[in-house]
């Protein structure tokens, strides 16, 4: 009978550890690594476009961006350069043929604007890039405005940088693109986005 117990208790313990440890994996998102992103880069020719990411979605864009904050929060200057170069292409690429054609010119403005900061940043300094990263989030915020999110965003704010600066993630947790290393939890959650 204790045998029987403890099989049964031995039975339920592995199901219950396979099910959280199947429920992490399902809960992980499926961007790329900063590392995928990287090569993304190194596909550009010489006219700053994708040879073969025609029609690139918003939510590519806005993963490309994501990868672009983490690189800042490590204070990752090299890795933010080339990921700037990602998402400018991403940007240059961007599929607007399901919008309004309001909406359409809109995106085209916009993803122009971003563009120009993306390009930046991918020549700049790490001071630099953060600044251009300060109007790029805005810009994007206005982005997602439109085109939406398949997932939960966070609208996070630093009141430190430049007077007070937002940007976006896909966590709540705080990891500052603005600081970096200095102060990576400086911030708050401001709003989700859906």
């Amino acid at each position: 009978m204790k045998t029987t117990k403890r099989n049964i208790g031995s039975v339920v313990f592995v199901t219950v550890l396979m099910l959280s440890v199947s429920c992490k994996e399902t809960n992980k998102k499926s961007t790329p690594s900063a590392k995928e992103s990287v090569e993304k880069q190194e596909v550009l020719d010489e006219t700053g476009t994708m040879g073969s990411e025609q029609n690139v979605s918003s939510e590519s864009v806005l993963e490309d961006y994501f990868n672009l904050k983490n690189a800042l929060a490590e204070d990752d200057n090299n890795t933010a350069k080339k990921l700037g170069g990602v998402l400018a292409a991403s940007l240059g690429n961007l599929n607007k043929s399901s919008y309004t054609d309001s909406q359409q010119e809109t995106l085209a403005a916009i993803a122009e604007d971003a563009q120009e900061y993306a390009v930046e940043i991918s020549s700049s300094d790490l001071d630099s890039q953060r600044e251009h990263f300060k109007y790029l989030s805005v810009i994007i915020t206005d982005m997602i405005a439109i085109t939406g999110s398949e997932s939960t965003v966070y609208e996070q704010y630093c009141p430190m940088y430049d007077g007070g600066t937002a940007w976006l993630s896909t966590e709540k947790a705080v990891l500052n693109p603005y600081y970096g290393s200095s102060m990576l939890r400086c911030g708050t959650v401001q709003r989700e986005i859906n």
